[in-house]
C-alpha cells in the first residue's frame, strides 16, 4: 500500500484516526456518524478535509464515475484501481471497499480472496458486501479472516431488479420483517457495521433497538447512528434525478460546466494566456537559443510548406 501524502489543514492533524473501537464508542454515547463517498484522490482530500468518519469508496462509481447503467458492471480492478487512489488520499476517516457483483457470491473462498485483495492492494480498512441476508455466510468467512465487515441491508442496487426495481423496501410488514431478520443475521454474522438504504423511517426505528452495532442511513430516516450520501449527489456534480433521499449541498456540476465554457471562449478570443500565465527566460539565454536553434533542422514543414525548418538569421 502506498503511503499517504501528509494531510494538510489542522483538523486533519488534531483528529484522531477512525477505528472500530471508536465507531462502536460512538454509537454508545449518541454521536452522530458521518460517511460519504469517494472515488478518486481529489475527493478523498475533500473528505479528510471536511472531517467525515468514514468513505465508502462505493460500487455507486459504476454509474458516477465510470459511466456505466448499472452498478453490476463494475469489476474488481477498477473498484482497486479506485480504492488505491482514495487510500492516497485519507488518513484519519475509516475506507471501506464496495465488493463488486459477482467478486464474493460463488464461495467462501471467493469471497475472502477478494477481500484479502481490497486490504493488501488498495489498503481498504474494512470490506462492504450488499447481497443482505443471502450474504451471511460470506460475511462469516471474511470476518473469520479477519477482516471487517459492514453490512447492508433494504435496497440493494446490485439486486435492484430481483427487488424491482430501485424502490423502497419494507414497505409492507411482510418485506419489513425480511428486512429485520437480514440486519440481525448479518450482525450475528459479524458485521461491525450495517448500511440501511431506502426503507421507512418506521421501520428503522423499530429496528434500532435490537441492533448493537453502528447502523448508518441512505434514506432510512434520522433515528439510525449516522447518514451517508453519495458525493456527486450531496455536491450536484452528476446529472439527472437524484433519489428522494438526497439533499444537494452544493451544485457544483453547474458552476463546472460555466467555468469551462469561460475557459474556451477565451482560448477562442485570445483572452487567454495572458503575460501573467507564462514564464520568461532572461535576454541573453533567449539569443543564444536563438544561435542555436538556427543551426537545427528537421522533417517538420514550415509554414511557407518546406519540408526543413525555415533558418532565421539573428
Amino acid at each position: 500500500m502506498s503511503t499517504p501524502p501528509t494531510a494538510t489543514g489542522t483538523a486533519s492533524i488534531e483528529r484522531l484516526p477512525m477505528t472500530l473501537p471508536r465507531l462502536a464508542e460512538k454509537k454508545r454515547l449518541g454521536e452522530a456518524i458521518v460517511m460519504v463517498t469517494a472515488y478518486d484522490f481529489p475527493g478523498a482530500r475533500v473528505a479528510e478535509e471536511a472531517g467525515v468518519d468514514l468513505v465508502l469508496v462505493g460500487d455507486s462509481a459504476g454509474q458516477v464515475v465510470l459511466g456505466y447503467e448499472s452498478t453490476v458492471p463494475v469489476s474488481v480492478d477498477e473498484m482497486l484501481m479506485l480504492s488505491s487512489a482514495v487510500r492516497r488520499g485519507l488518513r484519519t476517516p475509516l475506507l471501506v471497499g464496495d465488493l463488486p457483483f459477482g467478486s464474493y457470491e460463488a464461495s467462501d473462498e471467493q469471497a475472502v480472496a477478494t477481500a484479502q485483495r481490497f486490504v493488501k492492494q488498495a489498503g481498504c480498512d474494512a470490506v462492504k458486501l450488499e447481497r443482505g441476508g443471502s450474504s451471511v455466510a460470506r460475511t462469516r468467512a471474511i470476518v473469520q479472516a479477519g477482516i471487517p465487515v459492514m453490512g447492508h441491508v433494504g435496497l440493494t442496487p446490485q439486486t435492484a431488479t430481483a427487488l424491482g426495481g430501485y424502490r423502497a423496501q419494507g414497505r409492507t410488514a411482510e418485506r419489513a420483517l425480511v428486512v429485520a431478520r437480514d440486519a440481525v443475521a448479518l450482525q450475528d454474522a459479524g458485521c461491525f457495521s450495517l448500511v440501511f438504504e431506502a426503507i421507512p423511517a418506521a421501520v428503522a426505528t423499530e429496528l434500532m433497538p435490537r441492533l448493537q452495532i453502528p447502523v448508518i442511513g441512505i434514506g432510512a430516516g434520522d433515528a439510525v447512528d449516522g447518514q451517508v450520501l453519495v458525493f456527486h449527489d450531496l455536491l450536484g456534480i452528476g446529472d439527472g434525478m437524484a433519489p428522494r433521499f438526497v439533499k444537494r449541498y452544493a451544485e457544483l456540476r453547474g458552476e463546472m460546466v460555466g467555468a469551462v465554457r469561460a475557459f474556451a471562449e477565451d482560448v477562442r478570443a485570445g483572452r487567454f494566456p495572458k503575460a501573467e500565465h507564462t514564464y520568461s527566460i532572461d535576454p541573453e539565454e533567449l539569443s543564444g537559443f536563438r544561435a542555436g536553434i538556427a543551426d537545427i533542422e528537421g522533417p517538420y514543414p514550415s509554414s511557407s510548406g518546406s519540408s526543413t525548418v525555415a533558418r532565421r538569421q539573428t
